[in-house]
């Protein structure tokens, strides 16, 4: 009698579980799980303008769409450049941001609320207003940036019309622009270090310096870990920048997946081929996040 009881308790808190979930989940079915499978089911068709008409004509296409991006050279070259900008990207900005981290959360540091503020600000800031800005301060002829460098008698640069300088300068803006995100989340992995650490450290001799190596490095790594992580995927979702900065130029030096994936979809229309753009990308994401998941897991056992 009392297994019956504790049956008919647990099928009741299981059904009072999904009315209350069922809101959120019809949502999550409705506004991702259905668009991304439509995406895959799209990815394997024809799928262009003239199937927004009628899609009678749409034809399936298999895997030909995935054949023909690894046979397109503009390709290799839009994974190529993503890989230059998150492989030098990713890692200068969690540089910068654990950098900005550790002066804001220093103990000789003033006025630490403002700086915070300060340094977030860029994060919450429009990319595309700060991508405007940005071209502005990359002008050859009224930049900024070259009216500083003329300074030390550097000749104008052609930060956004030479191929060797249009992705570092777009580095650059996309570090300025996500760090103070980065900052907050190594500004809380900090603040969870113990500070009896420190001063046991201190007591034993240890430099600062010593502590940030044998301390502060070893307790921030889950921290790092997870900003290492956001921070790759973020930036192999590169768009904006280039979009509104070089259009993928100069000589497709700074086209993106991404980007190629929007031409393909919204100016081409080919939206079958620009989905199988998108879920290769995604492949791509799904792997680094799933090395990375790995990494944290070993540092954790």
């Amino acid at each position: 009698m009392i297994k019956t009881s504790k049956k008919l308790q647990h099928e009741n808190r299981t059904a009072a579980a999904w009315l209350f979930l069922s809101p959120a989940m019809t949502a999550i079915a409705i506004f991702f799980v259905v668009p991304v499978l439509s995406a895959l089911i799209m990815s394997f068709t024809d799928f262009d303008i003239y199937a927004l008409g009628n899609l009678n004509n749409v034809r399936f296409m298999g895997f030909k769409n995935y054949i023909r991006i690894f046979e397109t050279p503009l390709f290799w070259v839009a994974m190529k450049n993503t890989f230059y900008f998150v492989i030098v990207g990713a890692p200068l900005s969690v540089f910068v941001s654990l950098g900005a981290a550790l002066m804001v959360n220093s103990k000789l540091a003033k006025f630490k609320p403002f700086f915070r503020t300060v340094y977030f600000l860029p994060v919450v800031t429009s990319l595309v207003a700060v991508a405007v800005v940005w071209r502005y301060l990359f002008h050859p002829a009224h930049g900024l940036l070259n009216y500083g460098l003329g300074y030390f008698g550097v000749d104008p640069i052609d930060w956004l019309g030479n191929p060797n300088y249009a992705m570092p300068a777009i580095i650059l803006m996309a570090v300025w622009k996500s760090f103070g995100y980065n900052m907050l989340i190594f500004i809380a992995g900090l603040q969870n270090i113990s500070e009896e650490l420190y001063e046991a450290s201190h007591m034993d001799g240890a430099g600062g310096w010593r502590q940030f190596i044998d301390i502060t490095i070893p307790m921030l790594a889950p921290t790092t870990v997870f900003v290492v992580m956001i921070t790759i995927i973020g930036y192999f979702q590169l768009f904006a920048e280039p979009y509104i900065m070089t259009e993928g130029g100069p000589m497709n030096a700074t086209t993106s997946i991404v980007l190629m994936m929007y031409e393909q979809g919204f100016r081409w229309w080919n939206m079958g081929y620009a989905a199988a753009i998108a879920f290769v990308l995604f492949a791509m994401i799904l792997v680094f996040s799933v090395i990375q998941m790995l990494i944290q897991r070993r540092m954790q056992s």
